[in-house]
């Protein structure tokens, strides 16, 4: 056991980033492009079943925290379900709507179609990467933005079923940002559909609760105890990292912190949010409700004579101790 957990831990990132989305553009370079398969796209579904699959396994066997691989007690899978068919079949018609903007905005030429394809995915991403960090630094300081943010970071646990969790209004913005830049200046459908499953990969990652050790390169990827931090309800202590993979973008203006004080299972959430709903629907209307600032709605609210974890965060923030 003590070899399958130190295996996980140096191995769960490179095969996830390296050898799911290396598989995924040998689908897409080999199968698509140069034998014209558009139908081998449906081999991306189980590459991303595996993903999850492997996140799910790597948990088990290499957690950050035992308790939050507690599924029954947390009982948000069959909404964070349904919070992944959302984001994937958003992904999609924002694929399927790549040929209207083309047409919309005919600048073709600015892309180097000429590349080779890694070339540019590897651009595509990178791109990408600062485009969304800039978008989740805003999320954070626009309260507008930062109540449909808000439904990602109202999750009592970080795991990778939960990583792609977003509000779909939040995700268009983020679709807008990110990606509709690179398809006005042509960027081609096969890059643009393994970009795609790059970020969703990334986002498992991302979010799993895997205790990974990457050495010397880990303060500068936004993943582990580093996103852990941007995901704490202890008041604005969390508005740092807002990197999706690279972490040289918050260093480079001034937004990277490593944990001032160890960050425990209890920590995650949105301090204002302590009875974060479970509901999907419920969910979808919090930024309807929530007003940022004005404490909790009374539609959230619980009568509840212990409070959580959240709350007690909170607490301590507002009125600390003399």
């Amino acid at each position: 056991m003590t070899f399958l957990r130190a295996a996980v831990r140096y191995g769960y990132i490179p095969f996830m980033m390296l050898g799911l989305t290396g598989a995924a553009y040998w689908v897409v370079s080999d199968q698509v492009v140069t034998h014209g398969n558009t139908w081998a796209y449906l081999w991306l579904v189980p590459l991303l079943i595996t993903a999850y699959a492997t996140a799910f396994a790597a948990e088990r066997i290499a957690p950050v925290f035992d308790e939050w691989n507690d599924h029954a007690a947390f009982g948000d899978t069959p909404t964070n379900t349904l919070h992944i068919l959302a984001y994937e079949i958003s992904s999609i018609n924002g694929v399927l709507l790549i040929p209207v903007i083309c047409w919309l905005f005919p600048f073709q030429g600015l892309w180097p179609t000429h590349w080779p394809l890694l070339s540019q995915v590897l651009i595509a991403f990178l791109f990408a990467d600062f485009a969304f960090m800039v978008m989740h630094y805003l999320s954070h300081r626009f309260a507008p933005l930062w109540r449909l943010h808000s439904v990602h970071h109202g999750v009592g646990r970080i795991y990778g079923y939960n990583g792609v969790i977003r509000h779909p209004l939040h995700q268009v913005i983020d679709m807008i940002v990110g990606n509709m830049p690179l398809v006005i200046m042509g960027m081609p459908v096969p890059v643009a559909v393994v970009l795609g499953f790059l970020i969703s990969i990334t986002l498992i990652v991302q979010h799993s609760n895997v205790d990974t050790r990457l050495g010397p390169i880990a303060g500068y990827l936004a993943i582990g105890r580093v996103h852990h931090l941007h995901h704490v309800n202890w008041g604005t202590e969390g508005d740092c990292n807002f990197g999706l993979f690279l972490g040289i973008w918050d260093r480079l203006f001034g937004t990277f912190k490593t944990p001032p004080r160890p960050i425990t299972a209890k920590d995650m959430g949105v301090d204002e949010l302590p009875n974060f709903p479970k509901s999907f629907i419920e969910q979808m209307v919090l930024p309807f409700f929530y007003k940022p600032g004005a404490g909790e709605p009374d539609r959230y609210r619980t009568k509840a004579a212990t409070k959580t974890p959240a709350q007690e965060a909170r607490e301590q923030i507002m009125h600390p101790a003399e």
